[in-house]
């Protein structure tokens, strides 16, 4: 081979390679993601794959940093924690990112023929990553309500936050739904709905411990009896004993 045709190839080479590389474009390189980044992410993972490509994944250690950015708490949580913010700001930014959210629950719903959930570690990050931004987005709502308001202990304002308190439970009610599809998870899978029962649930009740959670004991003894994992049902019961124990001390 001539050096000329040598030089060629490698150009042509290099530039395939590079087109590839650039074919699925992500800022893994940020520290963090705002919501202008979760948009164009969001919409590169719904719609930029072909049916037959595999999506960014753990098990894949060419394309983790895409799912480990994408699931990532601090990139709500850099803005939402932060106190020197206005209130309304950090509302108004987490009401984004819950958009953003509920775009995010598409990514990774594809199934293999026998039922079973093609990525379904990515999936349950993906719903942990919701239950942890709405407990913040959920709070600065009803924090908002009361500073805007002329007296915050009105039964209106009570009203209103106790109707949004019951609109997260009813959410966090809906994490509890992937027990009915149990089998379609993997072993992992099972652990980690376990671990985002254990982790996030109980976050919620020492924010609104008197809240009702009539809806949520009735799911849980629903779903403790139809599951098969050890992992699921001893979560469960722990979570079962923490709201009768928050009923028992009012």
């Amino acid at each position: 081979m001539s050096k000329i045709k040598f030089i060629i190839l490698s150009i042509l080479f290099l530039t395939i390679l590079s087109c590839k590389q650039e074919e699925h474009s992500f800022p893994t390189e940020k520290r963090f993601w705002d919501t202008k980044d979760y948009k164009s992410a969001i919409l590169e993972l719904n719609f930029g794959y072909e049916s037959d490509e595999k999506l960014p994944s753990f098990d894949d250690p060419a394309t983790r940093v895409i799912v480990e950015k994408l699931v990532d708490h601090e990139n709500y949580k850099v803005v939402l924690d932060d106190e020197e913010l206005g209130t309304k700001y950090r509302n108004q930014i987490g009401e984004e990112f819950f958009v953003r959210w509920k775009d995010m629950n598409d990514i990774y719903q594809a199934m293999d023929l026998k039922d079973n959930y093609l990525y379904d570690k990515e999936q349950l990050a993906v719903h942990d990553f919701g239950l942890g931004l709405q407990l913040r987005y959920f709070k600065l709502g009803n924090d908002e309500i009361i500073e805007s308001s002329d007296d915050p202990n009105s039964a209106f304002v009570k009203n209103r936050i106790n109707s949004n308190v019951q609109a997260l439970i009813g959410n966090f009610n809906l994490y509890l739904d992937q027990i009915n599809e149990e089998d379609a998870y993997s072993v992992a899978g099972k652990k980690m709905i376990a671990k985002g029962v254990d982790k996030y649930f109980p976050e919620l009740i020492a924010l609104y411990p008197n809240a009702n959670y009539g809806t949520m004991t009735r799911k849980i003894d629903l779903m403790k009896d139809k599951s098969n994992s050890p992992e699921i049902k001893a979560s469960l019961t722990k979570l079962r004993a923490l709201i009768e124990s928050h009923k028992k001390e009012e």
